[in-house]
């Protein structure tokens, strides 16, 4: 709580407040990644593979952590790492909810930012999964003029200028879960979050280190040891520690695509 300062006269007694502080810990997961590469494409990179996988390195962090902060769960669908997510506040708004002639599509973030500030928490910000980029430039008014146009600046609209209801908006494809060039994501229809984003906050214990063995034996999915010097391959282990901590979830509020169920 913030304490609470009050006016007070010459040599009065000066008012007394008390405030008090609620501990989070953030506790730092290990995200890693084993990738094994034929001898033979390591060597040549062949079409450019092996130099892509290791650009790819970031990416496949990234998503991870936010599909963790997102929605609490690790990229194959079990329980995430940490203790809080974005998806845990129960403040929700179903797009579409609110009929073209109230505002439509802009009603709807706007109620989702009041249910927010109504609970004395700042708005600061939005971030969406792209499919909501096409709904919020097609979204118009009853005589069909787009309503989503920043008029600070003529002819760029919203959604590609990077605000939304007077807040900034930025894209992630982990919002909604499903992922470019990974099939067995899914869709959970999670189409934003928006909220207070002073009560979100990261760590990041070390950077990604990449260690690489032709050496070294790895078991696969099936339990099958594979020894990378017997069968000629090179393996990249890389590994990195992130926390995530939330001072309250209701300081957010979800936008679902409707049927949605995150």
């Amino acid at each position: 709580d913030v304490q609470t300062a009050d006016w007070v006269g010459a040599a009065q007694k000066k008012p007394l407040s008390s405030g008090g502080v609620d501990i989070k810990s953030m506790t730092a997961k290990k995200l890693a990644v084993l990738i094994p590469v034929a001898e033979e494409v390591a060597m040549t990179n062949a079409a450019g593979l092996y130099a892509q996988l290791q650009r790819d390195l970031p990416t496949a962090f990234a998503r991870a952590f936010d599909m963790a902060a997102i929605h609490g769960k690790t990229m194959r669908g079990a329980t995430g790492p940490f203790t809080d997510y974005l998806a845990m506040t129960t403040n929700t708004v179903a797009l579409g909810t609110a009929s073209q002639g109230t505002g439509g599509i802009w009603k709807d973030f706007v109620d989702g930012m009041a249910e927010v500030v109504d609970d004395d928490w700042d708005y600061t910000g939005t971030v969406a999964d792209h499919r909501l980029k096409p709904l919020l430039l097609q979204a118009t008014d009853t005589t069909g003029r787009p309503i989503l146009v920043d008029t600070t600046t003529p002819g760029t609209q919203m959604a590609s200028a990077g605000t939304l209801i007077g807040e900034p908006l930025a894209y992630s494809r982990s919002v909604s879960g499903k992922q470019r060039r990974q099939s067995a994501s899914s869709d959970t229809g999670l189409r934003a979050v928006g909220g207070d984003w002073s009560q979100a906050a990261y760590g990041v214990g070390m950077d990604i280190t990449v260690r690489i063995s032709k050496e070294a034996t790895y078991i696969d999915e099936d339990g099958g040891v594979h020894s990378a010097f017997q069968e000629n391959l090179v393996l990249l282990l890389a590994e990195a520690y992130y926390g995530f901590v939330l001072g309250d979830v209701e300081a957010f509020v979800k936008y679902l695509a409707a049927g949605g169920s995150s």
